[in-house]
């Protein structure tokens, strides 16, 4: 059935109050959402809603949330065509060589060469199939990390699909914790972990921040990873220093190459130092060390 796309744009804080009003309205009849940036220098993001059947209920509804912003008549659509959307980004989409891993679709399992640790993540509802830089980029640091400095804890922040904490979890066979904020990414997550028999390993939760108790109670970290973006790692600095271990590691990525220095900053104003920097396309993934 065709699916349409209600969207439109806000910038600054005002985009993820938005988001989160429309993702509590439309959470109990599973509708599923999106934000995005798309200017990083006006902070503008695209706030969408994927209506099936009727689109026109769903668009009265969101006007009605958003009537304290100045977006409530700028709501624009767009018709999806009928397809199976995974098969479809699948057919293009080629598995990923990063370090030891072999990042795959089912149509390529079992075509990993010698040596490599196969991760099988299929496109889906939640970032992370390994084709981004960033993505790539953390993990060839931590095909190179993990083993040179074997750590026994380690948390995946922001974990999208979860293939940064399976990768982990496969090379270490330690304990993980994989985080995202989206309860849909968590979903996603948990069953690529279990897909890829990493279940021993890897514990998936919905948590919105440092606040939340998983954190508590599996701190301090040796090891934290954090494909995020930018500016929520500069803001997260402290919480991360507030939760490693002394002489533990961050791989950071999110971040454009010109963003590279800020970051860095943000961190070494917390008693990190900077290890080395792994370039991928646009994108760097920086390797930070307490």
């Amino acid at each position: 059935m065709p699916q349409t796309r209600l969207f439109f744009r806000l910038s600054g804080p005002r985009a993820k109050h938005a988001y989160s009003l429309l993702e509590n309205a439309f959470d109990d009849e599973g509708l599923p959402l999106s934000i995005m940036e798309i200017d990083e220098a006006e902070d503008l993001h695209e706030i969408s809603v994927y209506a099936p059947d009727e689109p026109e209920p769903v668009a009265t509804r969101m006007r009605d949330l958003l009537s304290p912003f100045p977006v409530s008549a700028e709501i624009e659509s767009e018709v999806l065509p009928d397809i199976d959307w995974v098969a479809h980004a699948l057919a293009g989409l080629k598995a990923v060589r990063a370090g030891r891993f072999f990042v795959h679709g089912s149509h390529e399992r079992g075509e990993e060469h010698a040596g490599e640790i196969p991760i099988e993540i299929e496109a889906s509802l939640a970032f992370g199939t390994g084709h981004h830089g960033t993505t790539s980029g953390c993990l060839e640091m931590i095909s190179r990390l993990v083993p040179r400095e074997r750590p026994h804890n380690a948390l995946d922040l922001g974990t999208g699909s979860a293939v940064l904490a399976i990768a982990i979890a496969r090379l270490a066979h330690i304990p993980v914790l994989a985080t995202d904020i989206d309860p849909v990414a968590v979903r996603v997550a948990r069953g690529n972990v279990r897909l890829n028999r990493a279940s021993e390993w890897v514990e998936t939760v919905a948590a919105p921040g440092f606040h939340h108790p998983a954190f508590a109670k599996r701190k301090p970290f040796d090891l934290i990873v954090a494909n995020i973006l930018a500016r929520p790692l500069m803001s997260l600095a402290p919480a991360m220093a507030a939760h490693l271990a002394p002489g533990g590691s961050l791989i950071l990525s999110g971040i454009l190459a010109r963003q590279r220095w800020p970051v860095i900053a943000a961190y070494a104003g917390q008693g990190f130092r900077h290890v080395s920097t792994l370039h991928r396309e646009e994108w760097v993934t920086i390797h930070m060390k307490r």
